[in-house]
């Protein structure tokens, strides 16, 4: 699956709040062998919301944790925004949300809070752990939470365990190489379909010298295609004697 956050607040794009959402599902998803495919922070701008759940819904494997916009407030653009891509625009007031929000509210319900059990039509619930309002789900693919981590963080772990409790094992191993990124790179045309790659350049100065080394990080979820393609490294580096050592796998 391909994990995607959508971060919905142009409060954070202009600094006048932290973003508390990114490194909390990164650790969610890592404790359960998944991590994210991307991630965006992004206006409250209806149009722009629905572009980007359309990129997101494009992709097949997708799966979307989206953080804010689903109060009862005009600058809530979230529920209306996930209807027109996801549902064909059709809404529905869902009954158990709408009973939740009058046993939470009574009288105070009407006529703006209500609004919040409009929903896309056929919507799953989350529960909100803090004052009982629920976030949604669509497809137990696509999830909307409040924007405030008290409440959404909770919907995401019960999504997950839910739905997406162990992602497939990844096998990995990397090294860290005396030389330059440059040097790696015939190395790295090698990889076979199958080993996913990645390189990480370093370099610090010791008096009038410049040090270079490159960590390198292969992975896959055939482990004999990683051991095969790590390899690959390891017999370049040993006969150009280059000094490398192994290091725990990230």
């Amino acid at each position: 699956m391909n994990f995607y956050t959508v971060i919905i607040g142009t409060e954070l794009l202009n600094g006048r709040r932290k973003d508390a959402h990114f490194e909390f599902v990164n650790a969610e998803l890592l404790k359960r062998g998944w991590d994210q495919y991307a991630s965006f922070v992004i206006n409250d701008e209806p149009s722009f919301i629905e572009d980007v759940f359309e990129l997101v819904k494009k992709d097949k494997n997708s799966v979307m944790f989206c953080f804010g916009g689903i109060g009862s407030t005009p600058d809530d653009y979230t529920r209306k925004c996930a209807s027109n891509v996801f549902t064909n625009g059709q809404m529905e007031t869902h009954q158990e949300a709408e009973e939740l929000i009058l046993k939470r509210f009574g009288d105070e319900s009407y006529p703006h809070r209500i609004k919040m059990s409009e929903l896309p039509i056929n919507s799953g619930l989350l529960k909100n752990v803090v004052n009982t309002i629920p976030g949604f789900s669509i497809e137990d693919r696509f999830f909307f939470t409040p924007g405030f981590p008290s409440m959404a963080h909770d919907m995401v772990i019960e999504a997950l365990d839910r739905f997406y409790p162990k992602g497939k094992e990844r096998f990995r191993k990397t090294l860290l190489a005396n030389c330059s990124e440059n040097e790696l790179i015939p190395t790295m045309d090698m990889m076979d379909s199958g080993a996913e790659m990645s390189s990480l350049p370093m370099m610090k100065s010791i008096g009038n010298k410049v040090e270079r080394t490159t960590e390198i990080s292969v992975a896959s979820f055939d482990e004999q295609i990683m051991n095969t393609n790590f390899e690959k490294f390891v017999k370049f580096l040993e006969k150009e004697s280059i000094s490398y050592k192994m290091l725990e796998n990230k």
